[in-house]
C-alpha cells in the first residue's frame, strides 16, 4: 500500500530503489493523497513530469534533522504551511489556542509551527544552505505582499522576504511549479528565474522585472499610513488578473519585491488531467494507529468541479488566491471520478 503513495522517508525511497531524488516537498498538513490537498497535487504533477518526488509531512521543526535525514534532493525543495494558514489553524478569532487540528493525525494540535512557511524555510536553509527553495500554498500566497497580520496587530513584510526563499508561488501553482522544476533541472540558477507568471521574487530594484509593472506604496509607507495601505491593496487586487494584469512591485527597505502577473488558470483539459492523476484519495497508512486524518472525511466523497470565483467578497480570500476567472472540468471527467468512488 505504501508504494501507491509518494515516499515519505529515506527508507521509503531506498525500498523503491531510489538512491537519489529530485524534489523534496514539505507540508504542514498530514499526508493525505487527495486532490483537495495542495502539496500532494503538486507532488503528483511533478511526478507526471518524470521527477522523483518525496513528501515530508509535518516535520519536527525544532531542528533541521528531520529535513537533513531525507537526504539532499538534486534540484530543490518546495514547501507549504498546508491547506490553511498556520495561524488560522492554531488560533480562534479570539486569539485562543485551538485544541484540535483536523489536518493532523488524530486531530492532534501543535504538529506544525506558527508561521510554518517561515519556520520550515529556515530549517531547510539550515539543513541544505545552497538548495533552491520555493514556498507556496495558501499561507504564502495571501501573504505575498506587505500585509496586515491580525495575530501581531501590525503590518508584516512579504512572506517571501521573511522566509528568505528564492521564489514564492502564489495562486494555483501547477503551471509555476512545472516551469520552475524544468528550469532548475536544466541547471538554471534560482536567482535567474525571475519571469515565471504566478510567482514573486526579491531583487535589488525594479529593473529585474520582466513584465510591464506598477508600483505600490512601500512596506514602510503602508506601515505608517492606512491610506497608503488601502491604495496598495486596491492596486494589488486590480492587477490580479491573468489576462490584463501587470506585475506589481513594492519596496521593502533596500530591496524590491516583484510579484509577476498571475498564471493563466488551467483549462478544462488540464483540470481533467490533474484531477485524474493517480491519487489514492486516502491518508497515508502511517497514520492508522493514530486514528487517521479527520480532514479526509469532509472531502472523501467530494468532487472538485471548478476553480476561481467572480465574487471578490470582502470577507473571503478565494478570489485573491484562485482568481476571478472560473474554469471547470468536463462532465465526462466528473462522471469518471464519481464512478471510481462507487
Amino acid at each position: 500500500m505504501n508504494e501507491l503513495f509518494l515516499p515519505v522517508s529515506r527508507e521509503d525511497m531506498l525500498e523503491r530503489g531510489w538512491y537519489y531524488y529530485d524534489f523534496l516537498l514539505i507540508t504542514g498538513d498530514a499526508y493525505v493523497d487527495h486532490p483537495s490537498f495542495g502539496t500532494p497535487v503538486i507532488g503528483r504533477v511533478l511526478e507526471k513530469e518524470g521527477y522523483r518526488v518525496a513528501i515530508l509531512p509535518q516535520p519536527d521543526w525544532h531542528s533541521a534533522e528531520a529535513i537533513r535525514a531525507m537526504g539532499r534532493p538534486r534540484y530543490g525543495c518546495m514547501l507549504s504551511a498546508g491547506n490553511l494558514d498556520s495561524m488560522v489553524a492554531h488560533y480562534t478569532a479570539a486569539k485562543r489556542r485551538r485544541s484540535e487540528d483536523f489536518y493532523s493525525p488524530g486531530k492532534k494540535a501543535g504538529l506544525r509551527p506558527d508561521r510554518a512557511s517561515i519556520v520550515y524555510a529556515n530549517r531547510v536553509r539550515e539543513a541544505f544552505p545552497s538548495l533552491p527553495l520555493v514556498i507556496g500554498g495558501l499561507e504564502a500566497s495571501l501573504r505575498r505582499f506587505a500585509h496586515y497580520d491580525y495575530w501581531d496587530d501590525k503590518v508584516r513584510a512579504s512572506a517571501l522576504i521573511d522566509a528568505g526563499a528564492d521564489i514564492l508561488i502564489y495562486g494555483m501553482g501547477e503551471r509555476a511549479a512545472r516551469e520552475i522544476a524544468r528550469r532548475l533541472a536544466s541547471g538554471e540558477a534560482p536567482e535567474t528565474i525571475t519571469d515565471v507568471r504566478g510567482t514573486a521574487v526579491c531583487r535589488p530594484d525594479e529593473s529585474y522585472c520582466a513584465y510591464e509593472a506598477v508600483s505600490v506604496p512601500s512596506l514602510e509607507e503602508v506601515r505608517r499610513d492606512k491610506r497608503a495601505y488601502a491604495e496598495a491593496t486596491r492596486i494589488e487586487y486590480a492587477e490580479h488578473d491573468p489576462v490584463r494584469g501587470r506585475a506589481v512591485t513594492q519596496r521593502h527597505g533596500e530591496r524590491c519585491l516583484i510579484v509577476n502577473p498571475p498564471a493563466m488558470p488551467l483549462d478544462t483539459r488540464e483540470l481533467d488531467e490533474v484531477a485524474e492523476l493517480p491519487f489514492t484519495r486516502e491518508p497515508h497508512p502511517m497514520y492508522e494507529a493514530e486514528g487517521g486524518v479527520p480532514a479526509i472525511e469532509e472531502v472523501r466523497f467530494s468532487i472538485i468541479h471548478n476553480r476561481g470565483c467572480l465574487g471578490g467578497c470582502n470577507f473571503c480570500s478565494l478570489a485573491f488566491h484562485q482568481g476571478r476567472m472560473v474554469t471547470a472540468r468536463s462532465n465526462e471527467s466528473v462522471v469518471r471520478e464519481a464512478e471510481k468512488m462507487t
